[in-house]
């Protein structure tokens, strides 16, 4: 079995946010709150249809369904017709319990002692992450991190899709990643609303991320990926989620450290 998957970084949300070890989420509830029900897969999914996505579904349960869906993805590849949580488990290391509660707050899915079918439900978790559909993603910050998001994201990804990027730096303004064209940020806002955009990427130094933000917000943009080591300062309705590589690594070191000398 893979091993246990720690949960993806909480979210930046004005609401609130899951906090470590079970403390309340946006909602008031812990994730997996004692007493909460755990359906097993129980109902047919041909008769069953996914619902809409409730009020009460934790942040950390949704930044799990990629997972699920990753996984589901390459079983699919394999050829697996029919899978269990318990086959969702050993690919992401959660829990068949935690997968089946994850799975319930948008309705029932598999079929009791079966499973769940491996086509129906990818094409249900990409509906319910609106991946059924393109969707498009400005950049700001077209340096060396931002060239290399922009590149991973148009040769690996098709549903979200970097579609415009911006760069104050008149040398960058004009050339190319991957097809796009390197946009002025004096042209960011009036881009962005042609094109309907609302989410947006921050590759930019931490002294600029916060005006970045502000003038996202204001064209309309209302989830962010922030990969400025600095806490953006959003209104309520705009989701930011925090990617610190210094962070993630200085953490990591903890697992590699030497043991204490004793005595």
């Amino acid at each position: 079995m893979a091993a246990r998957v720690p949960d993806p970084g909480d979210p930046q949300r004005t609401g609130g946010s899951p906090g470590p070890g079970g403390e309340p989420g946006p909602y008031g509830e812990p994730d997996g709150a004692p007493g909460s029900a755990v359906p097993s897969e129980a109902n047919d999914d041909s008769r069953v249809a996914a619902a809409p996505a409730p009020a009460r579904v934790p942040d950390v349960a949704i930044r799990r369904l990629p997972v699920y869906l990753r996984a589901l993805e390459e079983l699919r590849a394999e050829d697996h017709e029919i899978v269990s949580s318990a086959d969702l488990a050993a690919r992401t290391g959660y829990s068949s319990e935690q997968i089946r509660k994850d799975l319930a707050y948008f309705g029932a899915f598999g079929t009791r002692g079966v499973g769940y079918r491996c086509d129906v439900l990818v094409d249900r978790l990409r509906h319910i992450l609106g991946l059924d559909r393109e969707v498009p993603i400005a950049l700001v910050g077209a340096g060396h991190l931002g060239t290399a998001l922009v590149r991973y994201n148009r040769t690996r990804h098709r549903d979200v899709r970097i579609v415009a990027v911006f760069d104050s730096d008149p040398g960058r303004i004009g050339q190319e990643i991957e097809g796009l064209v390197i946009q002025p940020a004096e042209a960011m806002e009036a881009v962005i609303r042609e094109a309907g955009i609302k989410l947006a990427v921050i590759a930019v130094p931490a002294a600029a991320a916060q005006e970045v933000a502000r003038r996202l917000v204001e064209a309309g943009v209302t989830a962010i990926l922030n990969f400025a080591p600095v806490s953006l300062q959003v209104p309520p309705g705009v989701v930011v989620q925090n990617v610190d590589l210094t962070l993630e690594l200085q953490s990591l070191a903890y697992y590699i450290r030497p043991e204490p000398a004793t005595g």
